[in-house]
């Protein structure tokens, strides 16, 4: 798991996104202005994420950043939109059978570092045009959905004593202990050895 990235290249990458020619999913032309005196609410907030998982070490991964960079290409887009009005978002989500083998490999990599390109392929879309339209179709970006589906995995296997905690939170794909027992806290409202304790007495 040893992924790392460096702030200057995110920003380097992303901030000169340029969506001239056409941005999937939309019809019309869409063009950045001049980057002169933006402020955008919205994108602070993803950079100030971006920089709070920089100064803890990057724990949750590299899908977390690949949805925080789909995020701040979009906002940009909506931010400095052209003159042309015409553009028309794609309506629904993904089919059935994309979902499934979007789950599939969400179950099959419970361990590994998972991309958002990855998840993407599995469905034959593009990253960007995949985080819309899984969104529509769950309610829960790509790095929600992941991360619940690991806290429903390590919930199984807190129920069986013998596993040690941190032995679950590898399991279940988190970097550290202390990241998993935060993401789990956030979703169950517990801790893992808080929830161990409930369900076992």
């Amino acid at each position: 798991m040893g992924w790392n990235r460096q702030p200057g290249a995110f920003a380097r990458r992303h901030f000169r996104y340029r969506p001239e020619n056409r941005r999937e999913g939309l019809r019309g032309t869409v063009e950045l202005g001049r980057w002169c005196g933006m402020v955008d609410a919205r994108l602070a907030a993803l950079v100030k994420a971006v920089n709070a998982e920089r100064i803890a070490g990057f724990p949750s991964g590299r899908l977390f950043l690949d949805s925080i960079e789909q995020a701040i290409a979009a906002a940009l887009v909506d931010a400095f939109e052209g003159q042309n009005r015409s553009v028309r978002k794609l309506r629904g989500g993904l089919g059935p059978a994309r979902l499934r083998l979007v789950k599939d490999l969400v179950h099959a990599k419970m361990e590994d570092e998972l991309t958002l390109a990855e998840m993407a392929q599995s469905a034959e879309l593009s990253p960007a045009h995949f985080s819309r339209m899984f969104r529509r179709s769950t309610g829960e970006t790509p790095h929600q959905f992941v991360l619940r589906q690991r806290v429903e995995r390590a919930k199984e296997m807190l129920r069986e004593a013998e596993m040690r905690v941190l032995d679950v939170a590898v399991a279940c794909g988190f970097k550290t202990q202390q990241h998993f027992a935060r993401v789990f806290r956030r979703i169950c409202g517990a801790s893992p050895t808080e929830y161990r304790y409930e369900v076992l007495r």
